[in-house]
């Protein structure tokens, strides 16, 4: 009892913290010197009940805490020297409750297009899918590409072989061909997909990646009818109602229009990725032009209708404010866990 002061249990508590535990051996000399019924702090407690009751008050808080104290180093070296020795031996401890498998997530670029088809699918449009690797007719000639168009080019296409006729598609326009080629109108399709060019890879260009392309075809298609779609697009997607479409060439489409969206100049970030203007480019967009329907078999004077395209991963880009297009296909999980 002449032990049971203050300053006696402050000096425990030191000398407890600076205990170094590693061994199971270790392990046992501290429980029989601080927590066996026979150790010291059971004695000092037993001690405690002859203390006066004013003496009690002083005394109580720091008798806990050192039993509290004492108590936790116990079980952090017991479990510790526990782990340790299951590495050690290898072996599986078949009583731990089973760990939660991690919970994946929707790629950015996954997000994006399933958010696109759910909004064009309210008005009508199906999806439909088609060859990555193409002959020239589906991916060039059949969309009015001529002979010496650029596009042909080694620079601008991957070709399979030495065959300059089989190719990576360079655009999913060439699901709008099989399209044509294969259904009557009305036809109101989606093409989601992969497309490939051989182009220099940087932040902001890669040699692949993702388009959605849309088609309409029906007697009686207008330009009005294209600029209507497109303005319901982008109140759905991006909540904006403000458009504006500039005049452009594609050679499957006339007339064709690039069609930016009003971001706004709300901030720094608006400032950049509008390069100041305000106006954001977010797809190129035509009527689809007579010799394309009449290369499908589709009659040009009876039928007419409008196709768009949109780039995925400029779009996640924007969402998701990514810097560089490269980390959308570098599988880097410490990106992907964000999604």
């Amino acid at each position: 009892m002449a032990h049971l002061n203050v300053e006696f249990i402050q000096n425990l508590i030191a000398e407890i913290q600076s205990s170094r535990i590693n061994t199971s051996e270790e392990l046992e000399v501290f429980r029989l010197k601080y927590l066996s019924k026979k150790g010291l702090i059971a004695q000092l407690f037993e001690d405690f009940k002859n203390v006066s009751g004013e003496k009690k008050k002083e005394l109580g808080k720091p008798l806990n805490e050192l039993k509290k104290l004492a108590e936790k180093i116990f079980d952090d070296a017991k479990n510790s020297i526990a782990a340790a020795s299951l590495a050690e031996n290898k072996g599986e401890d078949y009583t731990r409750p089973a760990g939660l498998l991690p919970v994946g997530s929707r790629h950015p670029v996954s997000q994006m297009i399933e958010e696109i088809v759910e909004i064009f699918s309210r008005i009508g449009f199906s999806v439909m899918d088609g060859p990555e690797i193409e002959d020239d007719w589906h991916n060039f000639t059949a969309l009015n590409f001529p002979p010496e168009h650029p596009a042909r080019d080694m620079q601008d296409t991957f070709f399979v072989t030495k065959n300059p006729d089989i190719a990576l598609r360079t655009h999913t326009s060439n699901v709008q061909v099989r399209a044509m080629e294969s259904m009557k109108p009305p036809i109101r399709i989606l093409a989601p997909g992969r497309v490939y060019r051989n182009e220099a890879i940087s932040a902001r260009s890669h040699c692949f990646f993702h388009q959605i392309e849309g088609l309409y075809i029906d007697k009686k298609v207008s330009f009005a009818d294209l600029k209507q779609t497109l303005l319901y697009f982008t109140e759905s997607f991006f909540g904006k109602s403000n458009i504006r479409m500039r005049p452009s060439y594609f050679p499957f489409t006339e007339p064709s229009a690039e069609v930016d969206v009003y971001w706004g100049l709300n901030n720094e970030v608006d400032y950049r990725i509008t390069k100041g203007t305000g106006w954001l480019e977010i797809l190129g967009c035509g009527m689809v032009d007579p010799n394309v329907l009449k290369a499908c078999g589709i009659d040009p004077e009876v039928y007419s209708g409008f196709a768009f395209g949109i780039g995925i991963e400029r779009i996640a880009m924007n969402r998701y404010q990514i810097p560089d297009i490269r980390m959308l296909s570098e599988n880097d999980m410490r990106f992907l866990k964000q999604f």
